[in-house]
């Protein structure tokens, strides 16, 4: 009897969708592709897109310019076609095709750096090679129009190619936990907060598994690491995560072998991960690899350019979203008595206090007592989220009409604009807390009083409210010390588009 077979009567069929059920009627040789075949070459497809249509529009602006023959223009679109292979080799190189199929949260804003640079350099080679050929040298304003159109439309249309993916069943990847006690139930958690991600969760793999989590209803233990071999080929398993397994460790060394040698993805959850930051690196001692965790360097003006910056868009901000403050006024006052802003002490940098301002969402006699309870009961990443599926305390009863769509929006946060103006707040940077909730931190949770507090962060973004407290404040912490200007311009990014998902809000 096959492992399949062994777990098919109970679990496997509250765990496993429509798309795999018909998936494991297949034979391996129908199989479909999984998802990294489907990206890379819907993504070659979208840069060949992109830059055949920037000199398309290239052309059609300038082809005219210079008395310009057709004998020419032949010549032009000739060696452009014949470039077109060298073009793809050098996204090749840049790896502007292999992140998908590795990350689960790879977004084509996380591709811009390369596509920028793979159109600069390639332009730049285009310039010299038909300045020392016989090629009919372009005007530079046509490969100034080139090289902008080109970064424009090659980004574009791998927007267009990954959205085209991402609603495909082939983008799904099959997925298995190897361990299943806390960090294993965490991950768990965590991938099924994000249907983004593309990720298909059956089940765990663990010989002595701890009790399951109440959020995680649907998946069960297929098996002891012993049957995970014969699950992958069963169940067309394209992911294992691997979360702090009970096996030795030559042990856990042959399971990984095994699992690469079947093509299968394996992302191992590294040990002390609460102190792993984002720009973690990888380097070697005697081809041994080690994790560099880097000291904070940080250019002496970038403090100035980051407080700059949050001057210059908080204030173009706040006459832009003028009208809407009016608007917000009439709305909030005419729905339920008591002030337009909602006025409430936060913790600061160096843990000086400051009066943080919201637009009022909720009736004014409501006890805030209540929020303090359930801080203290989200503070353990085995909490459980409410019935919605997010770590949020609900009050619906106190909150207003208006103040539902404000929050919803989180629009109801732009008052805090005046604080970035202030210096109390940035754009970017640790959730602002309440002194209470300082109660709860641990040790290292203190370090998010080095820098100022922010709009929005990497909580925000990453998580907001499908995460604990606890891990909230880990969030914090790392964002402390993983700061750049290059992360809080990534994050700026991040932000609308997270936004426009309308998820519930913190």
């Amino acid at each position: 009897m096959s492992a399949l077979e062994r777990t098919r009567g109970a679990a496997l069929p509250e765990q496993i969708d429509a798309t795999t059920v018909h998936l494991l009627g297949r034979s391996s040789a129908a199989r479909i592709k999984r998802r990294g075949a489907l990206v890379r070459r819907s993504l070659v497809l979208a840069d060949l897109v992109g830059l055949s249509l920037a000199f398309v529009v290239s052309e059609l602006l300038f082809g005219s310019a210079g008395a310009r023959d057709e004998l020419a223009l032949t010549t032009e679109v000739i060696v452009f076609m014949a470039t077109l292979p060298f073009w793809v080799a050098a996204a090749k190189l840049y790896r502007l095709y292999d992140h998908d199929e590795e990350r689960t949260d790879h977004t084509t804003l996380d591709d811009f750096p390369g596509v920028f640079h793979l159109v600069t350099v390639g332009t730049f080679f285009l310039m010299v090679g038909s300045t020392f050929t016989e090629i009919p040298h372009p005007l530079v304003g046509k490969l100034t129009a080139f090289w902008a159109l080109a970064i424009t439309a090659v980004f574009t249309a791998r927007v267009a190619a990954r959205t085209f993916c991402r609603r495909s069943a082939q983008y799904r990847q099959n997925t298995l936990i190897l361990g299943a006690g806390q960090v294993g139930q965490l991950v768990a958690r965590k991938i099924r907060m994000h249907g983004e991600y593309g990720i298909n969760l059956l089940g765990f793999i663990d010989s002595a598994p701890l009790e399951l989590r109440p959020d995680l209803d649907g998946l069960s233990v297929l098996g002891g690491p012993d049957a995970l071999p014969e699950l992958v080929t069963e169940l067309h398993v394209d992911r294992v995560v691997i979360a702090f397994s009970g096996d030795t460790h030559d042990e856990m060394l042959a399971t990984i072998g095994s699992l690469r040698e079947r093509g299968v993805q394996v992302d191992i959850v590294p040990r002390f991960f609460e102190g792993v930051g984002l720009h973690t690196k990888l380097h070697s001692v005697e081809s041994l690899p080690l994790l560099g965790l880097p000291t904070v360097k940080r250019f002496p003006f970038s403090p100035l350019i980051k407080r700059a910056l949050d001057v210059v868009v908080a204030a173009v901000a706040l006459v832009v979203t003028a009208p809407f403050f009016a608007f917000a006024a009439w709305r909030i006052t005419r729905e339920s008595d008591g002030p337009v802003f909602f006025r409430q002490t936060r913790v600061g940098r160096d843990k000086r206090e400051f009066t943080m301002v919201k637009f009022r969402t909720m009736r004014c006699d409501v006890d805030h007592a209540v929020h303090r309870d359930y801080i203290a009961q989200t503070m353990s990443s085995t909490a459980v989220a409410t019935a919605n599926g997010l770590y949020k305390l609900e009050r619906e009863d106190a909150v207003t009409p208006f103040g539902r769509f404000l929050r919803k929006t989180s629009l109801d946060e732009l008052p805090q604009l005046i604080n970035v103006l202030r210096g109390d707040m940035s754009l970017v940077g640790p959730r602002p807390c309440l002194p209470y909730e300082t109660e709860y931190f641990k040790t290292h949770h203190f370090e998010r009083f080095e820098v100022l507090p922010g709009v929005t962060g990497l909580w925000q973004v990453s998580a907001r409210a499908h995460s604990t407290f606890g891990e909230a404040l880990d969030m914090d912490v790392t964002y402390v010390r993983s700061w750049s200007l290059g992360l809080d311009l990534w994050l700026l990014f991040r932000t609308p588009l997270h936004l426009l998902r309308l998820k519930g809000t913190a």
